[in-house]
């Protein structure tokens, strides 16, 4: 279902409200980096609603389903790149908090006051973003395989890199998802591997979907350009929650820690054998903390 939100066309799914009178508070769901609504895992996504929660997912700008803005051109990542390295702030289409601006206008348009608010990697940034913008109208926050944005933390292994940067050997299916299947299984939780068939068949789906390369860039893009928000996290007072797999290749636990460590009262819990992807047996070890967290905020 498509909805207006922030003046541009944002893609959502929605449990819903229940039966009438019943109380179900909702938890805002918020992708990463290129990744679409369909991401979530049906099992995290159940999970919650069974729980009594109602779950509202959504694409983000420029990926899936959502509006993409193709009319702000197609960034040259190389000569960002160098700036970043430079220390120097890349310039971007829009940033991350447009795009918590986003979904600031989805909980508008279907009005809900006040939230959970559960972001993973980018979606954990953008959740930040959020909880910093309108803290009024979170319930709680849990930032998952995330990242104050700090500089001085460790950055992703250098095979991690090169994948990620990558391209398919052409824009086919086939292709484009053998590129994923090597990326995630670079990225990919050691303690928990998932079996290629049924990475793939995940993978086809999300292609079948949508597939916007360029849109990914960009986000890239208001990723590397939002390098004050370290220094912001202290001003978040919702009760927090930070989920942080410590084999993560791509974004090191240290990452998680620093965020917890920036925001009062947070609580870090670290799952050994988790990378950076949520295969089953990642799933079923973050559920637990994360619905006690949800359920102690909803109290």
């Amino acid at each position: 279902m498509k909805i207006r939100a922030n003046g541009i066309n944002i893609e959502i799914e929605d449990s819903g409200p229940g039966k009438a009178g019943e109380d179900r508070p909702a938890v805002l769901l918020i992708m990463g980096l290129g990744m679409q609504l369909v991401a979530w895992p049906a099992q995290l996504v159940q999970a919650l609603v069974d729980a009594g929660f109602r779950v509202v997912r959504h694409d983000n700008r420029d990926v899936g389903l959502s509006q993409h803005l193709d009319a702000l051109g197609k960034p040259n990542l190389i000569w960002e790149g160098i700036k970043y390295k430079l220390g120097l702030t890349p310039r971007a289409p829009y940033s991350l908090r447009d795009m918590a601006a986003d979904s600031l206008g989805v909980l508008d348009a279907l009005g809900l006051d006040k939230v959970h608010v559960v972001g993973v990697s980018m979606g954990g940034m953008i959740a930040q973003r959020l909880a910093l913008m309108a803290p009024q109208r979170l319930r709680s926050l849990t930032s998952i395989m995330s990242s104050s944005g700090a500089k001085g933390l460790p950055q992703a292994r250098r095979r991690v890199t090169r994948t990620l940067l990558g391209r398919p050997a052409n824009n086919s299916i086939e292709a484009v998802g053998d590129h994923y299947v090597k990326l995630f299984r670079v990225i990919g939780s050691p303690g928990f591997p998932t079996p290629e068939g049924e990475m793939r068949e995940r993978i086809r789906h999300g292609l079948q979907r949508s597939f916007h390369p360029v849109g990914t860039m960009r986000q890239m893009l208001a990723i590397v350009s939002d390098t004050d928000r370290a220094d912001e996290l202290g001003r978040i007072t919702v009760p927090t929650l930070v989920l942080h797999g410590k084999a993560d290749p791509l974004v090191p636990y240290a990452h998680g820690e620093d965020t917890a460590r920036r925001i009062a009262g947070a609580t870090l819990v670290g799952i050994e054998g988790m990378g950076h992807d949520l295969p089953p047996g990642v799933v079923a070890r973050l559920l637990p903390p994360l619905l006690t967290h949800l359920k102690a905020a909803r109290a």
